[in-house]
């Protein structure tokens, strides 16, 4: 009796044949796609009351500003917001996947969603893509355990601290942090200190701009501060339209005689239109 072959999945790890399929193509002169650059300044802090998140308004599509006043700071759970940098789509995608995750698990539960639940369903997601998702995410909420405040990167590693910063404007942001931030911050001081850092993003990286979005979340409430602060308003240009000076000068005149040959078509034209 013949023994007939049966493929086996493998067993796990990282496969290779993308890899494989991705240098033949390279050899036989195909070019791959290449990054784009993003840009935006998305920062976060732990105040005495809660946690206070902000970022700014510009989405740009490479050197184009596609977006002036597009939302950063995605909504997760009554008591959890995130802040995405990165990809718009996957910033949005994603954070609305677990979104939905945490509010079928507090259907089942009965209780409130906890930050350390938004953080493993968002790590665990970004990791199993290898970073292929680009979605840096500041993730800040307050629960029965108290305000927290983590960082989220593309391939799927975290970081948990009082104060931090992500995107392009980052580096601007966090020397704002390093040098003014302080314990005990008040709701005033803390989002004083939170639009100017995004304000030193704003200023100083291209890829970030137009307005600032700050939303404070404390026990039991959060506000949006949707366009707290406007630091490059828009101008239009004057409705009435421009003015010129009434006095017109004859700056040259010449005449131009009409040939014979032409008079003669436009003649022959009218009465064949009659």
């Amino acid at each position: 009796m013949a023994k007939s072959t049966v493929d086996i999945p493998a067993k796990g790890g990282f496969s290779f044949d993308l890899c494989k399929r991705n240098n033949m193509l390279i050899e036989k002169g195909v070019n791959p796609p290449r990054t784009r650059k993003t840009g935006t300044t998305i920062v976060g802090l732990v105040f005495q009351e809660g946690i206070i998140l902000g970022a700014d308004t510009r989405a740009t599509e490479g050197t184009i500003v596609c977006d002036k006043n597009c939302e950063k700071i995605h909504y997760m759970a009554p008591n959890i917001y995130c802040c995405g940098a990165g990809t718009a789509a996957d910033t949005e995608a994603v954070t609305d996947m677990v979104s939905s995750q945490l509010q079928l698990h507090r259907y089942h539960t009965g209780r409130e969603s906890r930050v350390v639940t938004a953080l493993t369903l968002l790590k665990k997601h970004l990791f199993s893509y290898q970073g292929y998702v680009s979605a840096a995410l500041v993730l800040g909420g307050v629960d029965c355990t108290g305000p927290h405040l983590h960082t989220i990167y593309p391939h799927g590693s975290t970081d948990t601290l009082p104060f931090a910063t992500m995107g392009s404007g980052s580096l601007a942001a966090m020397a704002i942090f390093e040098s003014k931030y302080k314990e005990g911050l008040s709701r005033e001081e803390g989002i004083k200190l939170v639009t100017e850092a995004i304000c030193s993003g704003v200023f100083n990286d291209l890829g970030s701009g137009s307005n600032v979005d700050v939303c404070v979340i404390t026990k039991g409430h959060r506000e949006y501060l949707r366009n707290h602060l406007l630091p490059n308003p828009r101008t239009y240009v004057n409705p009435r339209g421009y003015t010129f000076p009434k006095k017109i000068e004859v700056v040259l005149t010449k005449i131009t005689p009409i040939e014979e040959k032409f008079q003669q078509v436009i003649k022959v034209g009218d009465e064949m239109e009659e």
